[in-house]
């Protein structure tokens, strides 16, 4: 487009007119008769004039013939105007090479959007005008041939046609189509050169066409220069800043325009709705509404869809209901939004109902309304409704439908019936690239990687070339089968193919990595991520702070805090507020994950559970309980996550009456149904509180199969009551349930230890080595910041290398003190990790932790001082073969037997790894 000719445009060209072309052609009496006609869209009396014209011999001019296309351009007649055309090329070369006449015919054709035959007279015309390129333009910018209609502008200017206010908005349309700033631009020069930004409409469609481009503030630059603004021109900047996610400044820019007093149209409320629905602003939704009550303005298809629309989207269906009874001529649209909006909001009998209303109404089915419809089978997993649905699709030739493909393999997909989402998928003739990623979805969700793999070498042996959504099913499905290497290697793969990776793509590799135990290797892909250029969005910063909180990384957590803050992410999402209390809880920071929680700018389920489990983790029971009472005076209705973490609050510090209580309201209450992990917390309190009769009748009449948990729980409890039936009995449960799991066999080898039953454990142990079964080594970690590297690694010990430390100390003792260099090296390296695991573990035990494990240390400070000082001590003695007895002893006697309930998640880990430390060998 560098060859636009704008320079050569003259400074002074000649202004829009508003005449007819040729409009000094001279009239006879009957001319103003056969005008009023047309005007009025009476056609046929028209005609008739015409016919009495001719039979009294009256002559017929070419304005006659142009008048009467005008009509015919007024009611879209088309068959008309082909007659009239008919008769002037019948009559000769004086009407049909008339230039007037000429001219009108190429309106005509181009108004009925007839292009073809409107670009064959176009190129016949011997003097083209301002009209016709005007009618050309126009019709090619209305069926979406916008390229050509900008070169057509160009060729207009090379002729030294200058294009008029109705031409300049055509143009300026198909360059928002495009996305053509530069060359919308130019067109801007060309107005300000001609002196037509002084009309309301060209600097209207200007601040569209910024709108659309995304310039938003040129939009607004055109908007404020415009002398005498009306509603088109408000419209225009509004439906500019929606497009562009910018839906609080139209709600703002729409109250600006009623202050300014001009009146809203329908337009104006659509737009103002669309941009209450896009934030969720309900108050500024229900005040369009009232805006186009107390205008008058009818509820017809384009505004009565826009109220049901966002009705729909912010979850009020009893509004989207009355909406829909006052709308005018409702259409399959309308009855599509309800239907789908009751799809949403899980209300599937009123879905079902309202597409039999629709029936009832003569109105038939399209492909979105089968499409909600199978979006609701899947969301409900009700493959009943699938498959009569998907009937109904074949009884009404609906099958060969690629949307309604995708929408049947979605569904079976969803139901559990991958077979079945396969056989529909090959029985597609005509496959595109959203269908086979509906398949791979659904190979995907299910972990089958290998059928994954296969159809991601089929497509492209059928020439369909995956995108960037094709490669995240691929290395989702990947993860979901454990395959992490894989997953990373088919991502480097994606990358090496030209293929950049989304946001989406960076997401799923963290979050694939952090369901997989790889949380450390996802807060590098999170560095990577913005290293790309690429801006973490709400999804992902949840994944980064989940990686957090399995580490127990405070200081990783605090950067994605600091990175929350300083971009404003706080208000975007109520998943962030909860992520956040969530991270800093099993950090150790239960200070900070009130401070997050009190500042919250949400009041909703999720952040409230989360809070709740924090208070859990920490046996804050009367603190849980209360936030729980809290939701009861807001109105808010608890879930099973609640009760969940509210028995496990209870559960941890013991509290077995107020457990029952929300137990039974649980049920008689808020209609939540128990299921297996609340009977199981109510099983272990029970137990735990010495009430073995209660435990094992509530876990033989609760409508669930006991899991191994609840029966380990209960044999605890036989280990310290010595019931050796009850022993013998759960047991056989628990070697049913899990029978290649290794920590069973310790746990009953345990409760006949207690009982005395030797032979019963020398049976156990022999049967955990006919198995092949051994007892999986516990794992601690601590971050290790070396003066040499500056990012912070994650270092795992587990109990294997402090025995092999054990080993090679005795080893080295018989040899005289003397190793082999391998032996030598490795000796030390476990030595040095073991020495900075012990430090750093006491370093994390809390003052506030000791005082509430023992309250009758009046000096918390000297605790852990103590804790440190016997620590250090205990490392330095690794150099001989054991600590000494008497900080082993005293060690033990801070720290385990005290009330490890009290300590916090952090502290509890901490004593965890000094009591393996201090007492191995």
């Amino acid at each position: 487009m560098a060859s636009l000719p704008f320079s050569t445009i003259p400074i002074k060209l000649p202004h829009s007119v508003s005449r007819k072309p040729h409009d000094d052609q001279p009239r006879n009496p009957y001319f103003h008769s056969v005008s009023s006609l047309c005007k009025n869209g009476e056609i046929k009396e028209a005609l008739s004039l015409v016919t009495e014209m001719d039979f009294r011999n009256v002559r017929i001019g070419p304005e006659i013939y142009g008048e009467i296309l005008q009509g015919c351009v007024y009611e879209r007649d088309f068959h008309t105007g082909q007659q009239i055309h008919a008769r002037i090329s019948k009559n000769g070369d004086f009407y049909a090479k008339n230039e007037y006449i000429e001219t009108k015919l190429v309106i005509f054709y181009a108004k009925c959007d007839a292009l073809e035959i409107a670009e064959v007279l176009f190129s016949k015309l011997r003097v083209r005008n301002v009209f016709s390129w005007a009618a050309i333009i126009g019709v090619k910018c209305r069926m979406g041939l916008v390229e050509g209609a900008l070169m057509g502008f160009v060729e207009m200017l090379k002729d030294e046609i200058f294009p008029d206010n109705f031409v300049v908005p055509n143009v300026c349309k198909a360059c928002g189509a495009l996305q053509w700033s530069g060359f919308g631009r130019g067109v801007h020069g060309y107005v300000a050169k001609s002196g037509l930004d002084d009309c309301v409409f060209v600097a209207s469609s200007l601040a569209d066409m910024y709108g659309k481009c995304g310039v938003l503030d040129d939009a607004r630059k055109v908007f404020d220069e415009i002398p005498e603004r009306n509603v088109v021109a408000w419209n225009a900047l509004m439906v500019g800043y929606v497009q562009n996610g910018m839906n609080e400044e139209a709600i703002r820019l729409m109250c600006d325009m009623r202050e300014e007093g001009v009146e809203p149209t329908r337009v104006t409320v659509s737009t103002c709705l669309s941009a209450s629905a896009n934030m969720g602003g309900v108050e500024e939704g229900k005040q369009s509404h009232a805006v186009a009550v107390v205008n008058g303005l009818e509820l017809d298809n384009i505004l009565g869809t826009s109220i049901l629309n966002f009705y729909c989207k912010v979850g009020l269906i009893d509004y989207a209901e009355m909406a829909f009874d006052r709308m005018i001529g409702k259409d399959v649209v309308t009855w599509n939004l309800l239907i789908s909006g009751y799809v949403q909001q899980g209300l599937l009998e009123d879905a079902i109902r309202m597409c039999q209303l629709m029936r009832l109404e003569k109105l038939k089915y399209d492909c979105v309304t089968l499409s909600t419809l199978m979006s609701a089978a899947a969301r409900t997993q009700n493959s009943k409704l699938g498959k009569e649905v998907q009937c109904y699709c074949i009884r009404h030739s609906f099958e060969s439908d690629i949307v309604l493909a995708s929408a049947v393999v979605d569904m079976y997909a969803k139901c559990g019936s991958i077979v079945d989402a396969k056989k529909v998928f090959d029985s597609t003739v005509q496959k595109d690239l959203i269908l086979w990623n509906t398949l791979l979805a659904a190979y995907a969700e299910s972990g089958l990687s290998g059928e994954a793999l296969r159809l991601f070498y089929e497509m492209q042996l059928e020439s369909v070339p995956p995108n960037v959504i094709t490669w995240n099913l691929i290395i989702l499905s990947l993860f979901r089968n454990g395959q992490v290497d894989e997953a990373k290697e088919m991502f480097l793969q994606m990358q090496s193919s030209g293929i950049v990776p989304t946001i989406v793509s960076w997401t799923t590799m963290m979050n694939g990595l952090v369901q997989n135990g790889c949380s450390e290797e996802a807060i590098h892909y999170l560095r990577k991520m913005q290293e790309s250029g690429m801006r973490p969005n709400v999804f992902s910063i949840t994944v980064a702070l989940s990686a957090c909180a399995n580490l127990a990384s405070l200081h990783f957590g605090r950067s994605v805090h600091g990175y929350i803050i300083r971009n404003r992410l706080h208000s975007s999402s109520v998943s962030i507020e909860t992520s956040l209390v969530d991270m800093y809880a099993k950090c150790g920071d239960i200070s900070k994950a009130e401070k997050v929680f009190r500042r919250k700018l949400f009041s909703e389920l999720p952040l409230y559970n989360a809070m709740i489990s924090a208070y859990a983790l920490y046996g804050n029971v009367e603190e849980a309980i209360a936030l729980y009472r809290s939701l009861e005076d807001m109105g808010i209705k608890p879930d099973n996550i609640t009760f969940t973490n509210i028995l496990s609050a209870c559960n941890h510090a013991g509290d077995i009456n107020q457990a029952i209580e929300i137990f039974s309201d649980m049920v008689s209450k808020h209609g939540v149904k128990p299921c297996l992990e609340h009977y199981g917390l109510m099983v272990d309190l029970l137990a735990s509180a010495g009430e073995t009769e209660k435990a094992l009748r509530l876990m033989e009449e609760m409508p669930y199969e006991p899991d191994a948990r609840m029966i380990q729980s209960l044999l605890a409890t036989c280990n310290k009551e010595h019931k050796t039936e009850l022993v013998d009995y759960l047991s056989r449960q628990l070697l049913e349930s899990e029978p290649d799991n290794s920590g069973n066999y310790v746990t009953i080898s345990n409760a006949y230890a207690g009982e005395g039953s030797w032979d019963e454990v020398v049976k156990m142990r022999e049967m955990m080595k006919a198995k092949g079964l051994k007892k999986q080594p516990g794992c601690s970690w601590i971050r290790d910041k070396r003066e040499e590297e500056e990012e912070v690694q994650v270092r795992h010990f587990d109990t294997s290398e402090k025995s092999e430390l054990h080993n090679l100390q005795k080893l080295k003792d018989e040899q005289g003190g003397e190793l082999s260099s391998s032996d030598e090296k490795k000796y030390e390296s476990i030595k040095r990790a073991t020495e900075r695991e012990i430090t750093q573990s006491a370093d994390v035990i809390c003052c506030t932790c000791i005082g509430a494990a023992n309250p009758r240390l009046s000096n918390y400070r000297f605790r852990q001082v103590k804790i440190n000082y016997l620590t250090l001590n205990i490392s330095s003695s690794l150099k001989s073969n054991m600590p000494a007895l008497s900080d082993r002893y005293l060690l033990m006697s801070l720290l385990k037997q005290q009330n490890l309930r009290a300590y916090c998640p952090r502290c509890k880990a901490a004593i965890r790894v000094l009591n393996e430390l201090v007492c191995y060998g």
